[in-house]
This record gives structure tokens, C-alpha cells and sequence, in this order.
């Protein structure tokens, strides 16, 4: 009989004592223990079971669960002796910054200091021990929400100590999702205080502590080492092109059959859930599967964005709609299905992703949006072929890009309608609209100026285009045809309807012949003509007749369409 599917089930012996679907990963225990090292970062996409492996190695090795070794039996660490030796041996302080998900430093600072004093509260009965001084036992219940940066960096140092003298054992330290308030901090523009706060604390619990006894970390991203890791020459980084605990985080291609098998979907149903969910690859181990989407797939039988919808995704989001008009391009090409070269770089500099291309390509790789298809070495020189991950990722982009022009749905799709009747007046009267609403969504990074408004609106305005009208039209931009780029083609699937060419130009009041818009919008008109932006379309026999061109003129938010 299969197992009862346990959706969102993050606490270890909750799923064992309740017989839940459970797919065996114990051997990481073992791995990570033979691995010796002090400090492990271990760096996956999210829903990738990150939070249930760590509850596992807290269950297996905390004196708290002592005694409780038939959770492991059965499973692959639990037949080895000297492994069930080592279960219930150790003090663990466990804490998760899942959570920490606030919009400013305070509310962040304050939550993780909530954090610490639940963890203190838990240790209540050390202040009863007899081994505390009275100064100790007085810094111990000032670890409260309110605490001070001295109370709260040295917490995890202090509380360390204090467990070891009253077990006479080093303490295993748990840190899940430490790269949280990171992004947040990021997204919502407390980045330096975050820093300086968390630095302090990493350095406290995880580099000048004599009672550490080992350490994991787990999250998202793998924040630089000047930014919070400065101090901490100890620590071991994996990451998802690692080869280290590739099957750990994660479902193989095999366990998902397996799974599948035990709940009654047949070869067909192995097939599409392969096409929708398989991709992941970290360092040389390939066809991992999410196991969010696998585990709602086999509660549900539905093929459909599972995954990709439990997120906001709002960081992603904000790096593709605020990039360049060159992001925005290679979003473009990977959304048809094409290849991505960069390099990349898995320690993220946030300061950076404003900037630097590369940088964001990096965080959509360590996210999982991204998958590295090759990797070249070339005098000394990493050059990775990225890919969109699967057809889930796929249509989440397509369903975010959609959701960029929320703002002005009703206008947006009204002027799609009027671009393809070929009504000037109501696209003009629509695209103003949309302008209006939508413009600086598109611009507000740090680095932007009066010309680069328009160039970032038109490549996400284009990437629009192509969501909208995939299914009747190629859509593509910035290419070689004649003796030019062009700005944006649309290509008919359908030989019946027009093709489209638009070029957009800045209006300059002061330029040579564009002292109106309506002169820059003919001037666009002239070099499509004179640069022969139409020679592809007429190679692939499309008549001029069914050639439709527009001229798109900027001035600030006002558009004018010719």
C-alpha cells in the first residue's frame, strides 16, 4: 500500500512517527560526519528539503533524542553500529531564519533576536544547574527581543558555553536558511546594517568559539566572504556545482520513479513529469527533481507550477525588470528555449547585481531558475552554457513578465489588440497608458538615467509581447537584418496575418530634424526603410504588403506611435 503523501511536512520525526512518504536521505548524516570539516555551507534552491535535513541531524545527534534511535530504523545510516553509537550524543542548538522576511532593519534585527531568546528560553534549566555565575546567569536573561548587539552577536557563543559545561560536550550548531535576511535586506535597502549585524554574530558562534563541535548552514545563496564570512577561514562551502552531497538535497530521477511506481502513475506519466520537473543538476550528479513539485504531483496527479509558486520570486523579479536592456535580451533568447555563455561566480556580492550581468546570472544559477548545460576551462578562463532549468521554470517567467503590467492590465491588453488590427489611434491612446503605470517599474536600480528609461521599458514591453503572443507570433529583438539591428520584429506563425517591425527612439528637442516628436517618430520610420530592416521578412517571402512598420517616439513617459 503507498505511503501517505505529507505535504509540507519540514520536521523529521513528525514524518517517521506518522509513516509519511519519506524518500531515505540519512546517508548525508554519514557523509557530512566522515566529512570532518568544521563549518559546512551547503547552498540549494529553496523547497529543496534543506529545512527537513537539518531537523534529521538534529534528531540523530541531539542529547535531547536520546534514546530515540528507532527514527533511524530502517533507514541507511542506522546499519552501520558505529553510527547508532553516535545517536543522542551531543548538545544542538537548532534555529531557522526562514522567517526573517521583514521590510527594515528593525523588525529584521528584532525577529532574529526572537529567535535567540526562544533558544535561551529552551535552555532554561542551565540557569538552575548551579553553573552559572551570578554575572552569567544575568546576561542570560538579558537574551531577550529587545537585547542589545552585545547580548545578541555573542548569544550563540555564550549559550555554546554554557551547554558545554553542563554536558561536558561540544555543541553542534544549526543554522537553516542563514541567507534570508540577506536578500531581504537587499530587496528592501538595509543591506549594510544587516551585514555588520550578522557578521559580528557568524564570527562569535562559528570562528571564536573553543565549544563548537561542528556546524552546518544551510540557504539559497553563498553571500560573499568579504561581506559576512570575512573572518571565518574554517568553513566549507558547497555548492550546487559542487560534487559533495549531490543526491542529499533533492530528488534522483530513480527515487522519483520509484515513487511514482509505489503510487500507481505508469510510463506516460514518467515521461511528461520528466519533461515539467527534471533539470536540476549539481556538480556531476543530473536528473534531480525539486521535491516539492514531485511530492504535490503525487498528491494531486496534476502537472503544474508547484515549485515555481511558492515563492514571490519578488528578487528574481526585481533583477530581470530592473536590469539592462542586454539582461532583459538574454531573457528573451533563453525563454525561446536558447543558451546562455557567461561566467559566473556562486559567491554572491550583492552590491554587485546592480552592475555586474554576471553576478545575476550567478544568483538565478545558485536559485535553480538557471542550469549549467557545459563547463568549459580555458587558459585558466570558467565559461559556463546556462539554460532555462524546465518547463516549470519556464512558465514561471512567462506568468511573471505577465504580472509586470498589472498595473495597467486592461490598457496593456487592449493595446495588444489594437497592434494587431493595426489601429494607430487606439495604440497610441493604450501604450500611453501603459507607459504611464509601468515606465519606472522598469527602472528603478541605481544606476539608470533619462535614456536608459526607455531602453530597459521597451525590452521588458518586449518580453511582454512575447508571453502575450507566442502562441501566433516569433517575437525578436535587436537582431541583424539589412544593413542594421532593428528594435523589434514580430514574425506571423500564421502566413495570413501582418509581420510587424517597430523601432523606438529617444526624442532630443535639440537634435538635428527631431524637434518634434512626430520628426522622431518619421525619423524611426526613415531607418527602418533606409537600413532595410524588412530584407529577412521578404527573404522568407512575406510580401511588403503584409509588412506593417512603426515608429516609436519617447518623451519621458509620453509615447507617440507613427
Amino acid at each position: 500500500m503507498a505511503r501517505t503523501i505529507g505535504i509540507g511536512h519540514q520536521d523529521f520525526e513528525q514524518l517517521i512517527t506518522n509513516d509519511y512518504f519519506y524518500i531515505d536521505k540519512t546517508d548525508f548524516i554519514r557523509e557530512w560526519w566522515e566529512g570532518g570539516d568544521a563549518v559546512t555551507l551547503i547552498t540549494r534552491p529553496r523547497r529543496f528539503g534543506k529545512t527537513l535535513a537539518m531537523s534529521m541531524v538534529e534528531k540523530f545527534f541531539s542529547i535531547e533524542y536520546a534514546g530515540r534511535g528507532e527514527l533511524f530504523q530502517g533507514l541507511s545510516v542506522w546499519n552501520e553500529e558505529k553510527y547508532r553509537l553516535l545517536q543522542g550524543k551531543w548538545p544542538v542548538i537548532f534555529l531557522s531564519f526562514a522567517n526573517v522576511k521583514e521590510t527594515d532593519f528593525q523588525n529584521a534585527r528584532s525577529k532574529i533576536c526572537a529567535l535567540l531568546a526562544r533558544e535561551y528560553a529552551r535552555c532554561q534549566y542551565l540557569v538552575e544547574s548551579g553553573q552559572l555565575s551570578e554575572w552569567e546567569k544575568k546576561s542570560f536573561f538579558r537574551k531577550d527581543g529587545d537585547m542589545n548587539d552585545t547580548d545578541a552577536t555573542l548569544a550563540l557563543n555564550e549559550l555554546s558555553e554554557y551547554l558545554y559545561r553542563y554536558y561536558n560536550k561540544k555543541v553542534i550548531i544549526l543554522l537553516d536558511e542563514y541567507d534570508t535576511p540577506m536578500q531581504e535586506a537587499y530587496v528592501h535597502g538595509y543591506w549594510e546594517e544587516m551585514v555588520a549585524f550578522t557578521r559580528s554574530m557568524f564570527n562569535a558562534a562559528f570562528k571564536t568559539n573553543p565549544w563548537l563541535e561542528r556546524a552546518i548552514m544551510t540557504g539559497i545563496t553563498r553571500i560573499s566572504k568579504e561581506s559576512i564570512f570575512s573572518d571565518l577561514n574554517n568553513l566549507k562551502v558547497v555548492t550546487t556545482t559542487s560534487d559533495e552531497y549531490g543526491t542529499a538535497f533533492g530528488f534522483t530521477e530513480e527515487e522519483v520513479f520509484a515513487a511514482m511506481e509505489e503510487h500507481g502513475f505508469g510510463e506516460k506519466d514518467k515521461e511528461e513529469v520528466k519533461s515539467w520537473y527534471d533539470g536540476f543538476i549539481f556538480g556531476k550528479w543530473k536528473d534531480i527533481y525539486n521535491p516539492w513539485s514531485i511530492l504535490n504531483f503525487l498528491d494531486t496527479g496534476k502537472l503544474t507550477t508547484y515549485w515555481a509558486n511558492t515563492s514571490s520570486n519578488s528578487l528574481v523579479g526585481k533583477l530581470i525588470r530592473e536590469g539592462s536592456p542586454d539582461v532583459k535580451m538574454v531573457m528573451e533568447g533563453l525563454l525561446e528555449g536558447g543558451k546562455l555563455h557567461t561566467q559566473i561566480d556562486e559567491q554572491i556580492v550583492f552590491s554587485q547585481l546592480d552592475q555586474d550581468e554576471n553576478a545575476i546570472w550567478s544568483m538565478l544559477l545558485v536559485s535553480g531558475y538557471l542550469k549549467v548545460d557545459n563547463y568549459t576551462l580555458d587558459d585558466g578562463e570558467e565559461e559556463y552554457e546556462l539554460s532555462l532549468t524546465n518547463k516549470e521554470v519556464r512558465i514561471m517567467f512567462r506568468k511573471m513578465i505577465k504580472g509586470w503590467f498589472s498595473p495597467s492590465v486592461s490598457a496593456y491588453n487592449n493595446f495588444i489588440k489594437a497592434l494587431l488590427q493595426g489601429d494607430k489611434e487606439a495604440m497610441n491612446a493604450y501604450m500611453n497608458r501603459v507607459s504611464r503605470a509601468v515606465f519606472s517599474y522598469f527602472d528603478t536600480g541605481s544606476i539608470s538615467s533619462e535614456s536608459s528609461e526607455p531602453e530597459r521599458f521597451y525590452h521588458g514591453f518586449v518580453l511582454g509581447l512575447m508571453v502575450e503572443l507566442s502562441d501566433r507570433y516569433t517575437v525578436t529583438s535587436n537582431r541583424e537584418s539589412g544593413f542594421g539591428r532593428y528594435d523589434v520584429m514580430l514574425e506571423p506563425l500564421n502566413r495570413e496575418d501582418d509581420a510587424l517591425i517597430m523601432e523606438f527612439k529617444v526624442h532630443t528637442p535639440g537634435k538635428k530634424g527631431e524637434s518634434t516628436m512626430e520628426e522622431t517618430v518619421q525619423a524611426a520610420l526613415r531607418q527602418i526603410e533606409d537600413r532595410h530592416y524588412a530584407t529577412d521578412l521578404l527573404a522568407k517571402g512575406f510580401p511588403e504588403s503584409k509588412i506593417r512598420k512603426y515608429g516609436f517616439a519617447f518623451a519621458g513617459k509620453t509615447v507617440l506611435i507613427g
